[in-house]
């Protein structure tokens, strides 16, 4: 099953500061059908003005990784964690038994980017952040893994930030004409796409950048790129 989910689609509120898209059910936006895709809870595409940002609030139980489209995210945390992520990189936040954190975009531009939250293998346990660079060169015709649960040895020793999750998230930069594929471990996966930039092909159904694709019952999926496009992939149990 391939399944397009236009950016015309989502749910979607504009609190002035912050322009937000849901791919799935989120704060004010309810769609039956779209509460989550396995363990893939939440798809945010947000856009946040200059100088602005979520002030501290609190987490629990759920893996959340920041995907930076364009500018940079600075975070701070309840245990004592600063960092700033910029474009194209990526950060982690394990909120295992309770965290607090805040997100600001401290820069002169806006800041978009992709937050992915996905439910943990188990509830509890120590919280914890993490965050790394991503060189788009890297990924250049080929899926990278950037967060992966520590028990895919390959994915641990090609740098993934670690997630207490059975779930992958991957990126790609693939050129317009070349096509890249995709194996996950069994055709029962969840597997959910989105092109940050570009226009791409899945098998017989296109999606322009922001769309949404969800995938399962695939030993294996193609995509071609239509346009240059900057790919991010999460196959989850």
């Amino acid at each position: 099953m391939i399944e397009l989910r236009p950016f015309n689609s989502l749910g979607a509120a504009n609190h002035g500061w912050l322009d937000a898209h849901h791919h799935f059910s989120f704060a004010g936006y309810h769609d039956p059908s779209r509460v989550n895709w396995g363990a893939l809870r939440v798809w945010n595409d947000d856009t946040i003005a200059p100088k602005s940002g979520f002030p501290t609030h609190p987490h629990s139980d759920m893996e959340i990784i920041t995907y930076v489209r364009k500018g940079a995210i600075t975070h701070r945390d309840s245990m004592g964690n600063e960092g700033r992520t910029e474009a194209g990189d990526v950060q982690v936040m394990s909120a295992g038994n309770g965290v607090q954190h805040s997100e600001f975009n401290m820069e002169d531009e806006e800041t978009t980017l992709f937050q992915i939250w996905i439910i943990p293998d188990e509830r509890g346990g120590e919280p914890g952040w993490g965050a790394r660079k991503f060189p788009k060169d890297d990924r250049a015709g080929q899926f990278v893994p950037l967060a992966s649960n520590p028990a895919n040895d390959d994915d641990a020793a090609a740098g993934a930030l670690p997630i207490r999750t059975d779930a992958r998230v991957l990126g790609a930069t693939v050129k317009a004409g070349e096509s890249v594929t995709y194996t996950p471990a069994d055709a029962g996966r969840h597997l959910y796409l989105v092109p940050a930039t570009g226009k791409v092909r899945v098998e017989d159904i296109e999606a322009n950048a922001r769309d949404g694709v969800a995938i399962t019952q695939q030993d294996s999926v193609t995509i071609t790129a239509l346009e240059d496009s900057e790919l991010v992939l999460v196959d989850a149990a």
